[in-house]
């Protein structure tokens, strides 16, 4: 070969060499492009219910001078930080966004069922009764053919997600069928229309989704009920074992039972989490398809916030939780500071919405609309009607809870005053 055509050669190879080489580069973008497209993006519109801000996608919050940032390592697709007291919501996102609730559900189960079964009625279960469990669900150890009580069903609710206690509770009111139409009407009379329910339990369903929003609004109901608070913030509770049947001729053996403990950790701690000060429930939830949820109750003060966190990133430890952590600390402190951009509506009232379901609401994915982001200040919420003195939420039905322990309980518990919504006790830890 002649050294012109050698030389030619080396320059062609030369030239090509970037577009060879960057080939690869551009197959690597376009599948990270296509693994972005993927991941569920909030509606454009959502229910504007409790104010045309909560009706927008992105984060919502005022910061005017003197308003605390918010927290920097917030991942769930939906939150809101929510003054108990006054309704006033101080911070959301995606607020509305319709997304599978797990066994944070369970909150709209217990309010809407806890009336109707007196807490001392005993049930004797059948094979029936635990028919419809889902696979793999969380159970406390409910038993066939053992009997309990109602108090011992809901603090196996409560305290272990257990499904088992779920349906044979459901069942005690006339089917998981009946149940869940309850259900469906409550969340309609609290105007939690985001909500709409097929399994009691929480347990992944198609079409069964709630929104922050809505399971804020539900907590706000429940913790208005004595039995509510005190089930949602009991630490840990001994479980009635399975009853053996007693051998011919012999006395029936001691029915012995067992430790069940709180899966709230910001109530118990866990590694790498220590219990959050001042914490009084109120539920958490876990499965496939909603990933982590959680609604808490935390009061500090004198002043009570809730939070409602969903679908955080699994890549820390108990994000949930931290994240729930972050957004009460940072409501403490720009609680008082920061104009709301919404508020929490009373049964009965939309706030800053007609009584209907707002264009979007009924898109129960991720929707075509992209993340917005923060509201500037200027664009108001709407925020329709301050709830009365009586009723499920409002000025006059405020939480307070005193900072003195007032009675020492077993299970290292104790109770405190609360000013929201009666002047009863609830079970509280020491030292919070």
């Amino acid at each position: 070969m002649s050294a012109l055509k050698k030389t030619a050669l080396t320059v062609l190879a030369a030239s090509l060499l970037p577009v060879l080489t960057a080939a690869p580069v551009l197959a690597d973008d376009a599948d990270t492009d296509k693994s972005e497209d993927k991941q569920p993006k909030p509606p454009a519109a959502m229910s504007t219910i409790g104010g045309s801000l909560l009706g927008k996608p992105g984060t919502q919050v005022n910061l005017a001078a003197g308003v605390p940032v918010l927290p920097k390592k917030l991942t769930g697709r939906s939150w809101i930080v929510a003054d108990a007291e006054s309704g006033e919501v101080l911070a959301s996102h995606n607020a509305h966004w319709r997304l599978p609730p797990a066994s944070t559900l369970k909150m709209l189960f217990a309010d809407t069922v806890l009336p109707v079964l007196p807490k001392t009625q005993s049930h004797k279960v059948t094979t029936s009764d635990l028919a419809g469990v889902g696979e793999g669900s969380s159970l406390v150890g409910v038993k066939e053919e053992s009997t309990y009580t109602v108090h011992d069903l809901w603090m196996g609710v409560f305290l272990r997600s257990g499904n088992d206690a779920v349906h044979v509770l459901s069942e005690m009111n006339g089917g998981v069928a009946k149940t869940v139409a309850d259900m469906n009407k409550h969340a309609a009379e609290l105007k939690a229309l985001d909500t709409n329910v097929v399994s009691p339990d929480g347990y992944d369903e198609k079409g069964q989704v709630s929104s922050a929003y809505d399971l804020t609004l539900i907590a706000r109901s429940g913790m208005q009920k004595k039995d509510f608070r005190e089930y949602s913030s009991t630490v840990r509770v001994q479980f009635p074992g399975e009853e053996k049947k007693a051998k011919k001729g012999k006395k029936a053996p001691k029915r012995e039972t067992f430790e069940i403990q709180n899966t709230n950790r910001l109530l118990t701690g866990d590694s790498g989490l220590d219990p959050y000060k001042g914490i009084a429930g109120v539920k958490n939830g876990n499965t496939t398809n909603a990933g982590s949820t959680f609604t808490g109750v935390a009061e500090r003060d004198g002043r009570v916030l809730l939070v409602t966190v969903m679908n955080p990133s699994q890549e820390e430890s108990l994000s949930v939780y931290q994240e729930t952590g972050r957004l009460l600390d940072w409501g403490f402190t720009a609680a008082g500071k920061v104009k709301p951009v919404g508020e929490l509506v009373k049964p009965g009232s939309t706030g800053g919405d007609s009584d209907k379901e707002s264009v979007g609401q009924k898109d129960s994915g991720g929707g075509k609309g992209e993340a917005g982001g923060s509201s500037s200040g200027t664009d108001q919420a709407s925020l329709g009607d301050k709830a009365s003195a009586s009723g499920s939420s409002g000025r006059g039905i405020a939480v307070a809870i005193t900072g003195g322990a007032l009675l020492l309980l077993a299970a290292a518990v104790f109770l405190v005053n609360r000013r929201w919504p009666l002047p009863d006790l609830v079970k509280r830890l020491p030292g919070r």
